[in-house]
Protein backbone atom coordinates (compact mmCIF):
# COMPACT_ATOMS: atom_id res chain seq x y z
CA UNK A 1 0.00 0.00 0.00
CA UNK A 2 1.27 3.47 -0.82
CA UNK A 3 2.15 5.07 2.53
CA UNK A 4 0.84 8.41 1.26
CA UNK A 5 -2.59 6.84 0.87
CA UNK A 6 -2.71 5.76 4.52
CA UNK A 7 -4.83 7.57 7.11
CA UNK A 8 -3.57 11.11 7.80
CA UNK A 9 -0.25 10.81 9.60
CA UNK A 10 -1.39 8.08 11.99
CA UNK A 11 -4.07 10.14 13.70
CA UNK A 12 -6.33 7.12 14.41
CA UNK A 13 -3.70 5.14 16.27
CA UNK A 14 -5.04 3.40 19.36
CA UNK A 15 -6.65 0.17 18.16
CA UNK A 16 -3.85 -2.33 17.66
CA UNK A 17 -1.15 0.35 17.72
CA UNK A 18 2.40 -0.92 18.05
CA UNK A 19 5.70 0.59 17.01
CA UNK A 20 8.11 -2.33 16.97
CA UNK A 21 11.22 -2.39 14.84
CA UNK A 22 11.97 0.02 12.03
CA UNK A 23 9.08 -0.92 9.68
CA UNK A 24 9.02 2.46 7.92
CA UNK A 25 8.95 1.50 4.25
CA UNK A 26 9.10 3.82 1.28
CA UNK A 27 11.18 6.84 0.38
CA UNK A 28 11.28 9.28 3.32
CA UNK A 29 9.35 12.49 2.83
CA UNK A 30 11.88 14.57 4.76
CA UNK A 31 13.33 17.57 2.96
CA UNK A 32 16.97 16.87 2.04
CA UNK A 33 19.70 19.03 3.51
CA UNK A 34 17.82 19.65 6.77
CA UNK A 35 17.83 17.87 10.11
CA UNK A 36 15.14 15.20 10.52
CA UNK A 37 14.24 12.70 13.25
CA UNK A 38 16.51 9.67 12.85
CA UNK A 39 15.26 6.14 12.23
CA UNK A 40 16.87 5.00 15.49
CA UNK A 41 15.03 7.65 17.50
CA UNK A 42 11.72 6.92 15.79
CA UNK A 43 12.14 3.20 16.41
CA UNK A 44 12.74 3.72 20.14
CA UNK A 45 9.03 4.36 20.79
CA UNK A 46 7.00 1.21 21.48
CA UNK A 47 3.68 3.11 21.53
CA UNK A 48 2.87 2.02 25.08
CA UNK A 49 0.96 5.24 25.79
CA UNK A 50 2.39 5.79 29.28
CA UNK A 51 3.25 9.33 28.23
CA UNK A 52 -0.31 10.32 27.36
CA UNK A 53 -1.63 11.30 30.81
CA UNK A 54 1.49 13.42 31.37
CA UNK A 55 1.18 15.37 28.11
CA UNK A 56 -0.46 18.81 28.63
CA UNK A 57 -1.93 19.06 25.12
CA UNK A 58 -3.33 15.52 25.22
CA UNK A 59 -4.96 16.20 28.59
CA UNK A 60 -6.61 19.31 27.18
CA UNK A 61 -7.84 17.83 23.90
CA UNK A 62 -7.93 14.05 24.31
CA UNK A 63 -6.69 13.87 20.71
CA UNK A 64 -4.09 11.28 19.76
CA UNK A 65 -2.49 13.78 17.39
CA UNK A 66 -1.87 16.06 20.38
CA UNK A 67 0.07 13.36 22.23
CA UNK A 68 3.74 12.35 22.02
CA UNK A 69 2.73 8.99 20.57
CA UNK A 70 0.60 10.67 17.91
CA UNK A 71 3.35 13.07 16.99
CA UNK A 72 5.83 10.22 16.67
CA UNK A 73 3.29 8.39 14.49
CA UNK A 74 3.19 11.47 12.26
CA UNK A 75 6.98 11.56 12.09
CA UNK A 76 7.06 7.86 11.21
CA UNK A 77 4.50 8.47 8.47
CA UNK A 78 6.75 11.10 6.92
CA UNK A 79 9.73 8.78 7.30
CA UNK A 80 7.68 6.23 5.31
CA UNK A 81 6.90 8.67 2.52
CA UNK A 82 4.19 11.12 3.60
CA UNK A 83 4.78 14.79 2.91
CA UNK A 84 5.72 17.48 5.45
CA UNK A 85 2.64 19.66 5.05
CA UNK A 86 0.23 21.83 7.02
CA UNK A 87 -1.30 19.01 9.08
CA UNK A 88 2.10 17.74 10.12
CA UNK A 89 3.20 21.28 10.96
CA UNK A 90 0.11 21.76 13.14
CA UNK A 91 0.82 18.56 15.08
CA UNK A 92 4.39 19.69 15.76
CA UNK A 93 3.51 23.29 16.60
CA UNK A 94 0.95 22.32 19.22
CA UNK A 95 3.64 20.57 21.26
CA UNK A 96 5.08 22.53 24.22
CA UNK A 97 8.29 20.45 24.21
CA UNK A 98 7.96 20.37 28.00
CA UNK A 99 9.53 16.89 27.93
CA UNK A 100 7.17 15.46 30.53
CA UNK A 101 6.85 12.46 28.23
CA UNK A 102 10.62 11.87 28.32
CA UNK A 103 10.59 11.86 32.09
CA UNK A 104 8.12 8.95 32.28
CA UNK A 105 9.12 7.03 29.15
CA UNK A 106 10.37 3.48 29.93
CA UNK A 107 12.10 3.37 26.54
CA UNK A 108 13.91 6.68 27.07
CA UNK A 109 12.67 8.10 23.76
CA UNK A 110 14.56 11.39 23.07
CA UNK A 111 11.37 13.26 22.23
CA UNK A 112 12.82 16.74 22.66
CA UNK A 113 15.56 16.04 20.14
CA UNK A 114 13.02 14.56 17.72
CA UNK A 115 10.75 17.60 18.00
CA UNK A 116 13.59 20.01 17.30
CA UNK A 117 14.49 18.07 14.13
CA UNK A 118 10.83 17.83 13.06
CA UNK A 119 10.40 21.60 13.42
CA UNK A 120 13.51 22.08 11.31
CA UNK A 121 11.59 20.21 8.59
CA UNK A 122 8.45 22.25 9.18
CA UNK A 123 10.16 25.65 8.90
CA UNK A 124 10.09 25.90 5.05
CA UNK A 125 6.32 25.24 5.02
CA UNK A 126 5.52 28.31 7.10
CA UNK A 127 4.15 31.55 5.69
CA UNK A 128 6.60 34.18 4.51
CA UNK A 129 5.56 36.35 7.43
CA UNK A 130 6.37 33.61 9.97
CA UNK A 131 9.66 32.78 8.31
CA UNK A 132 10.61 36.46 8.30
CA UNK A 133 9.75 36.80 11.99
CA UNK A 134 11.82 33.71 12.83
CA UNK A 135 14.70 34.95 10.70
CA UNK A 136 14.72 38.36 12.37
CA UNK A 137 14.32 36.97 15.87
CA UNK A 138 16.52 33.90 15.77
CA UNK A 139 19.18 34.97 13.25
CA UNK A 140 19.55 38.67 13.94
CA UNK A 141 18.15 39.58 17.34
CA UNK A 142 18.98 36.89 19.89
CA UNK A 143 22.48 35.96 18.66
CA UNK A 144 23.68 39.58 18.87
CA UNK A 145 23.81 41.18 22.35
CA UNK A 146 23.87 44.69 20.87
CA UNK A 147 20.65 44.02 18.98
CA UNK A 148 19.02 42.70 22.16
CA UNK A 149 20.04 45.91 23.93
CA UNK A 150 18.53 47.99 21.13
CA UNK A 151 15.31 45.95 21.25
CA UNK A 152 15.10 46.47 25.01
CA UNK A 153 15.64 50.20 24.57
CA UNK A 154 12.95 50.47 21.88
CA UNK A 155 10.45 48.25 23.70
CA UNK A 156 8.52 51.07 25.45
CA UNK A 157 8.13 52.87 22.10
CA UNK A 158 6.95 49.93 19.98
CA UNK A 159 4.99 48.13 22.67
CA UNK A 160 1.66 49.91 21.97
CA UNK A 161 1.66 48.81 18.31
CA UNK A 162 2.58 45.17 18.93
CA UNK A 163 -0.13 42.48 18.74
CA UNK A 164 -1.87 41.91 22.05
CA UNK A 165 -0.56 38.36 22.41
CA UNK A 166 3.01 39.65 21.97
CA UNK A 167 2.53 42.48 24.45
CA UNK A 168 1.23 39.99 26.99
CA UNK A 169 4.49 38.04 27.13
CA UNK A 170 6.84 41.06 27.10
CA UNK A 171 7.96 42.40 30.47
CA UNK A 172 6.94 46.02 30.87
CA UNK A 173 10.51 47.28 31.14
CA UNK A 174 14.06 46.07 30.77
CA UNK A 175 17.64 47.10 31.49
CA UNK A 176 19.15 47.97 28.08
CA UNK A 177 22.26 49.68 29.44
CA UNK A 178 22.96 47.57 32.53
CA UNK A 179 26.17 45.57 32.61
CA UNK A 180 27.42 42.84 34.89
CA UNK A 181 30.83 43.08 36.57
CA UNK A 182 33.41 40.99 34.71
CA UNK A 183 34.86 39.58 37.94
CA UNK A 184 33.31 39.46 41.41
CA UNK A 185 35.22 38.11 44.41
CA UNK A 186 33.98 36.92 47.82
CA UNK A 187 33.75 39.57 50.55
CA UNK A 188 36.66 40.14 52.90
CA UNK A 189 37.00 37.26 55.32
CA UNK A 190 35.19 34.70 53.16
CA UNK A 191 37.35 31.80 52.00
CA UNK A 192 37.52 31.44 48.23
CA UNK A 193 36.25 27.98 47.30
CA UNK A 194 36.78 28.23 43.57
CA UNK A 195 35.83 30.13 40.41
CA UNK A 196 32.67 29.81 38.35
CA UNK A 197 31.60 31.45 35.08
CA UNK A 198 28.09 32.88 34.81
CA UNK A 199 25.89 32.67 31.73
CA UNK A 200 24.38 36.16 31.49
CA UNK A 201 21.79 35.10 28.89
CA UNK A 202 19.86 37.21 26.40
CA UNK A 203 16.35 37.54 27.81
CA UNK A 204 17.65 36.93 31.33
CA UNK A 205 20.17 39.78 31.40
CA UNK A 206 18.04 42.40 29.69
CA UNK A 207 14.67 41.75 31.33
CA UNK A 208 15.76 39.93 34.50
CA UNK A 209 19.07 41.69 35.16
CA UNK A 210 18.34 41.76 38.87
CA UNK A 211 18.32 37.95 38.94
CA UNK A 212 21.85 37.91 37.53
CA UNK A 213 23.02 40.43 40.11
CA UNK A 214 21.41 38.39 42.92
CA UNK A 215 23.10 35.26 41.55
CA UNK A 216 26.51 36.93 41.69
CA UNK A 217 25.92 38.20 45.24
CA UNK A 218 24.82 34.80 46.54
CA UNK A 219 27.70 32.96 44.86
CA UNK A 220 30.33 35.40 46.15
CA UNK A 221 28.92 35.39 49.68
CA UNK A 222 29.13 31.60 49.69
CA UNK A 223 32.79 31.66 48.65
CA UNK A 224 32.80 31.59 44.84
CA UNK A 225 34.70 33.95 42.57
CA UNK A 226 32.35 34.78 39.68
CA UNK A 227 33.45 35.71 36.17
CA UNK A 228 31.18 36.87 33.35
CA UNK A 229 33.14 36.03 30.18
CA UNK A 230 33.13 38.41 27.24
CA UNK A 231 31.89 37.19 23.91
CA UNK A 232 28.91 35.20 25.18
CA UNK A 233 25.45 35.61 23.67
CA UNK A 234 22.16 33.70 23.56
CA UNK A 235 22.63 30.04 24.53
CA UNK A 236 20.65 28.93 21.46
CA UNK A 237 17.70 27.28 23.23
CA UNK A 238 14.99 29.34 21.50
CA UNK A 239 16.38 28.87 17.97
CA UNK A 240 16.81 25.13 18.60
CA UNK A 241 13.24 24.71 19.82
CA UNK A 242 11.84 26.57 16.82
CA UNK A 243 13.37 24.94 13.76
CA UNK A 244 16.63 26.88 13.56
CA UNK A 245 19.21 24.26 14.46
CA UNK A 246 21.96 25.80 12.31
CA UNK A 247 21.73 28.98 14.40
CA UNK A 248 21.69 26.92 17.60
CA UNK A 249 24.88 25.16 16.53
CA UNK A 250 26.63 28.44 15.80
CA UNK A 251 25.63 29.72 19.23
CA UNK A 252 26.85 26.50 20.86
CA UNK A 253 30.24 26.98 19.17
CA UNK A 254 30.32 30.61 20.33
CA UNK A 255 29.50 29.64 23.92
CA UNK A 256 32.15 26.91 23.85
CA UNK A 257 34.71 29.54 22.84
CA UNK A 258 33.49 32.13 25.37
CA UNK A 259 33.52 29.70 28.30
CA UNK A 260 36.68 27.81 27.29
CA UNK A 261 38.63 26.81 30.36
CA UNK A 262 35.80 27.38 32.85
CA UNK A 263 35.68 24.84 35.68
CA UNK A 264 31.93 25.36 36.05
CA UNK A 265 29.43 27.32 33.95
CA UNK A 266 26.50 28.51 36.05
CA UNK A 267 23.06 28.93 34.49
CA UNK A 268 20.22 30.53 36.46
CA UNK A 269 17.53 30.03 33.77
CA UNK A 270 16.24 26.45 33.60
CA UNK A 271 15.69 26.46 29.85
CA UNK A 272 19.21 27.74 29.15
CA UNK A 273 20.84 25.24 31.49
CA UNK A 274 18.95 22.29 30.03
CA UNK A 275 19.84 23.29 26.47
CA UNK A 276 23.52 23.93 27.20
CA UNK A 277 23.83 20.53 28.83
CA UNK A 278 22.95 19.04 25.44
CA UNK A 279 25.61 20.93 23.46
CA UNK A 280 27.72 17.87 22.79
CA UNK A 281 24.68 16.16 21.29
CA UNK A 282 23.83 19.20 19.20
CA UNK A 283 27.39 19.87 18.01
CA UNK A 284 29.99 17.31 19.12
CA UNK A 285 32.99 18.89 20.79
CA UNK A 286 31.15 21.89 22.25
CA UNK A 287 30.18 20.38 25.59
CA UNK A 288 30.57 22.55 28.68
CA UNK A 289 30.49 21.81 32.45
CA UNK A 290 27.10 23.49 32.91
CA UNK A 291 25.34 23.48 36.29
CA UNK A 292 22.04 24.95 37.37
CA UNK A 293 22.75 27.52 40.08
CA UNK A 294 20.30 26.01 42.58
CA UNK A 295 21.55 22.45 42.09
CA UNK A 296 25.12 23.75 42.36
CA UNK A 297 24.52 25.61 45.63
CA UNK A 298 22.65 22.67 47.08
CA UNK A 299 25.44 20.22 46.23
CA UNK A 300 28.28 22.52 47.29
CA UNK A 301 26.54 23.98 50.33
CA UNK A 302 26.12 27.60 51.34
CA UNK A 303 29.40 27.74 53.22
CA UNK A 304 27.84 28.58 56.57
CA UNK A 305 26.73 32.03 55.45
CA UNK A 306 24.31 33.72 57.85
CA UNK A 307 20.74 34.32 56.75
CA UNK A 308 18.14 36.61 58.30
CA UNK A 309 14.56 35.60 58.94
CA UNK A 310 12.13 35.99 56.04
CA UNK A 311 8.64 35.33 57.45
CA UNK A 312 6.93 34.68 54.12
CA UNK A 313 5.06 31.83 52.47
CA UNK A 314 6.40 30.75 49.10
CA UNK A 315 4.73 28.53 46.50
CA UNK A 316 7.36 26.71 44.45
CA UNK A 317 6.85 26.44 40.69
CA UNK A 318 8.81 23.71 38.89
CA UNK A 319 10.00 24.85 35.46
CA UNK A 320 9.69 21.93 33.03
CA UNK A 321 13.30 22.21 31.88
CA UNK A 322 14.46 22.03 35.48
CA UNK A 323 12.15 19.24 36.62
CA UNK A 324 11.94 17.15 33.45
CA UNK A 325 15.18 17.80 31.58
CA UNK A 326 17.55 18.27 34.54
CA UNK A 327 15.64 16.32 37.19
CA UNK A 328 15.93 19.16 39.70
CA UNK A 329 13.26 18.99 42.37
CA UNK A 330 14.55 18.67 45.93
CA UNK A 331 17.52 21.05 45.66
CA UNK A 332 15.72 24.43 45.43
CA UNK A 333 13.24 23.49 48.12
CA UNK A 334 16.03 22.41 50.47
CA UNK A 335 17.87 25.68 49.89
CA UNK A 336 14.80 27.85 50.55
CA UNK A 337 14.00 25.92 53.72
CA UNK A 338 17.37 26.98 55.11
CA UNK A 339 16.02 30.54 55.29
CA UNK A 340 14.63 31.06 58.81
CA UNK A 341 10.84 31.40 59.01
CA UNK A 342 10.34 30.96 55.26
CA UNK A 343 7.65 28.41 54.47
CA UNK A 344 7.65 26.50 51.17
CA UNK A 345 4.34 25.19 49.80
CA UNK A 346 3.70 22.79 46.96
CA UNK A 347 1.42 23.71 44.07
CA UNK A 348 -1.30 21.22 43.16
CA UNK A 349 -0.32 19.47 39.92
CA UNK A 350 2.96 21.35 40.18
CA UNK A 351 4.62 19.05 37.66
CA UNK A 352 2.34 20.30 34.88
CA UNK A 353 3.56 22.85 32.34
CA UNK A 354 2.48 26.47 32.84
CA UNK A 355 2.19 27.01 29.08
CA UNK A 356 5.11 29.43 28.66
CA UNK A 357 7.33 27.12 26.58
CA UNK A 358 9.53 29.74 24.93
CA UNK A 359 7.40 31.57 22.33
CA UNK A 360 4.43 29.20 22.70
CA UNK A 361 2.23 31.91 24.24
CA UNK A 362 2.67 33.88 21.01
CA UNK A 363 2.27 31.02 18.52
CA UNK A 364 -0.42 29.06 20.41
CA UNK A 365 -2.10 31.67 22.63
CA UNK A 366 -5.31 29.74 23.32
CA UNK A 367 -3.62 26.63 24.69
CA UNK A 368 -1.00 28.71 26.50
CA UNK A 369 -3.79 30.79 28.02
CA UNK A 370 -5.65 27.76 29.38
CA UNK A 371 -2.50 26.26 30.87
CA UNK A 372 -1.43 29.60 32.30
CA UNK A 373 -4.81 30.15 33.95
CA UNK A 374 -4.77 26.65 35.43
CA UNK A 375 -1.31 27.22 36.87
CA UNK A 376 -2.16 30.67 38.24
CA UNK A 377 -5.30 29.26 39.89
CA UNK A 378 -3.27 26.50 41.53
CA UNK A 379 -0.65 28.97 42.76
CA UNK A 380 -3.27 31.34 44.17
CA UNK A 381 -4.98 28.44 45.94
CA UNK A 382 -1.89 27.93 48.12
CA UNK A 383 -2.44 31.33 49.71
CA UNK A 384 1.25 32.13 49.28
CA UNK A 385 2.32 35.75 48.90
CA UNK A 386 5.27 34.77 46.69
CA UNK A 387 5.75 32.22 43.92
CA UNK A 388 9.32 31.15 43.16
CA UNK A 389 10.15 30.42 39.53
CA UNK A 390 13.60 29.65 38.10
CA UNK A 391 12.87 30.30 34.44
CA UNK A 392 12.16 33.69 32.81
CA UNK A 393 9.43 32.41 30.49
CA UNK A 394 7.59 30.78 33.38
CA UNK A 395 7.96 33.93 35.49
CA UNK A 396 6.40 36.07 32.75
CA UNK A 397 3.55 33.59 32.22
CA UNK A 398 2.80 33.35 35.94
CA UNK A 399 2.89 37.12 36.42
CA UNK A 400 0.57 37.72 33.45
CA UNK A 401 -2.07 35.24 34.56
CA UNK A 402 -1.91 36.00 38.27
CA UNK A 403 -2.33 39.69 37.50
CA UNK A 404 -5.20 38.99 35.08
CA UNK A 405 -7.00 37.04 37.79
CA UNK A 406 -6.51 39.83 40.34
CA UNK A 407 -4.08 37.97 42.59
CA UNK A 408 -1.37 40.02 44.30
CA UNK A 409 1.34 37.36 44.27
CA UNK A 410 4.97 38.37 43.78
CA UNK A 411 6.92 36.31 41.23
CA UNK A 412 10.61 35.94 42.08
CA UNK A 413 13.55 33.71 41.25
CA UNK A 414 14.55 31.45 44.18
CA UNK A 415 18.04 32.98 44.12
CA UNK A 416 16.46 36.36 44.90
CA UNK A 417 15.00 34.98 48.12
CA UNK A 418 18.40 33.63 49.17
CA UNK A 419 19.89 37.03 48.31
CA UNK A 420 17.30 38.87 50.41
CA UNK A 421 17.98 36.70 53.44
CA UNK A 422 21.75 37.03 53.08
CA UNK A 423 21.61 40.79 52.48
CA UNK A 424 19.47 41.37 55.53
CA UNK A 425 21.82 39.30 57.65
CA UNK A 426 24.82 41.25 56.28
CA UNK A 427 23.12 44.57 57.00
CA UNK A 428 22.28 43.47 60.53
CA UNK A 429 25.85 42.32 61.11
CA UNK A 430 27.28 45.59 59.79
CA UNK A 431 24.88 47.58 62.00
CA UNK A 432 25.88 45.56 65.08
CA UNK A 433 29.57 46.16 64.33
CA UNK A 434 28.95 49.89 63.93
CA UNK A 435 27.04 50.04 67.23
CA UNK A 436 29.86 48.20 69.01
CA UNK A 437 32.32 50.86 67.87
Amino acid sequence: MDPKAASPLGTDLPEGTRFLGTAMLGTPGWRPGRDAPTADDLSACVACGLCLPHCPTYRLTGEESASPRGRIAAMRAVAAGAEVEATFADFMDRCLVCRACEDVCPSHVPFGRMMEAAREQVEPTRSRRSRLAHWLGFHWLLPHPTMVRVATMLQPIVRPVLPRRVRAVLPRSGAPFARLPRVSSPPFGVTVRGTVALLAGCVQDRWFHGVNLATIRVLTRTGWRVTVPRGQACCGALPAHNGRLAVARRLAARAHHAFAGADVVIANAAGCGAHMQSYDELLPGTGLPVRDVLAFLHDEGLGGVAMRSLPVTVAYHDACHALRAQHIHAAPRALLRQIPDLRVLEVVDGDRCCGAAGIYAVTQPETAGVLGSQKATAVAATGASIVASANPGCSIQLAVHLRAMGHDVEVVHPIELLDRAMRQASSRSASATSDAK
